[in-house]
């Protein structure tokens, strides 16, 4: 009897992501799991490992796990194409920071007995429903695990935006943009923008002018609850939507973008209790050497 069945996502560029899927599936097909892979992903896996089997998008609703080799890019990918299911994604870092992987390369032996043993916990994370409304009317939909930002397209241009909260007019400022950021994205986009660092059990949502002209553009944090919309007016430029880094939509001037949060959110699966302090430490590689405990303290 198959034990279960896992979907691997792999980096589309990198060798080293495909060699350690492989590795994972000689270990997990011998314990019994399916293992499985959209077109292409299991057109680069196969390759290399003649066991990955070809799934369709819309039978993803049969898989267990789904598993990421690569890096926050790979991993937003696999949000991507296994969006709407229950399946948890459990992310292998082989790139740079990895702030949304569960494990480095060097862990590969317990993430293969933790599978194996089916033990992981599953966060589900907030995320993003993004409509782009004109003459009112919707003409784009997305949702973003991370962040969406809205953009400037013309350099040496002031970008002009209209911010409100709750159809609320907060202020009107010229900008490169704005980043509107869920507590998961916090340590991307809007981080490098000037935004703070949320907690990801703290529910919120992030409101991050980016370069912006104003007295008043500081970063914001808003209820869950609330919609956000950025109004591109007439005296502005053409703007541009980017959600996650990966699906972009011209914005005309004119548009209006709502931002609130979707009723879908994404599984990530967890393999041991780290608590998300120690993950910031090591992923920004924060000094901490002079710390000492309070038990230590005189």
């Amino acid at each position: 009897m198959a034990r279960g069945s896992i979907l691997m996502v792999t980096h589309d560029a990198s060798d080293s992501a495909i060699e350690v899927a492989s590795s994972l599936i000689d270990s997990w097909t011998v314990e019994g799991w399916n293992i499985y892979a959209v077109a292409d992903d299991a057109k680069r896996i196969e390759k290399l490992n003649k066991k990955i089997q070809t799934i369709a998008k819309d039978e993803l609703s049969l898989i267990d796990l789904v598993v990421v080799t690569g890096g926050d890019g790979t991993i937003l990918r696999a949000v991507e194409t296994a969006r709407g299911n229950s399946s948890p994604i459990l992310g292998i870092n082989l790139g740079h920071v990895g702030f949304l992987a569960e494990a480095e390369q060097s862990d590969l032996v317990d993430v293969i007995k933790s599978v194996n043993d089916k033990n992981w916990q599953v966060e589900n994370r907030l995320c993003l429903k993004v409509e782009v409304k004109a003459n009112d009317r919707i003409i784009y939909e997305t949702f973003a695990l991370n962040d969406v930002s809205i953009e400037k397209t013309i350099r040496g241009h002031m970008f002009d935006l209209i911010l409100a909260i709750d159809e609320l007019p907060v202020s009107e400022f010229g900008a490169d943009g704005i980043v509107c950021a869920t507590p998961t994205g916090s340590t991307a986009y809007a981080f490098s923008a000037g935004g703070p660092v949320v907690w990801p059990e703290v529910e919120a949502i992030l409101v991050v002018p980016i370069s912006a002209h104003a007295l008043f553009a500081r970063p914001l944090v808003v209820s869950p609850k609330s919609k956000i919309t950025v109004a591109i007016p007439g005296n502005s430029t053409n703007g541009m939507l980017v959600a996650d880094g990966r699906r972009e939509f011209p914005l005309p001037i004119g548009s209006t973008v709502e931002i609130t949060r979707s009723d879908i959110g994404v599984p990530i699966a967890r393999l041991n209790d780290t608590s998300f302090t120690n993950r910031l430490v090591a992923k920004f590689q924060l000094p901490v050497s002079g710390w000492r405990t309070r038990k230590n303290l005189t």
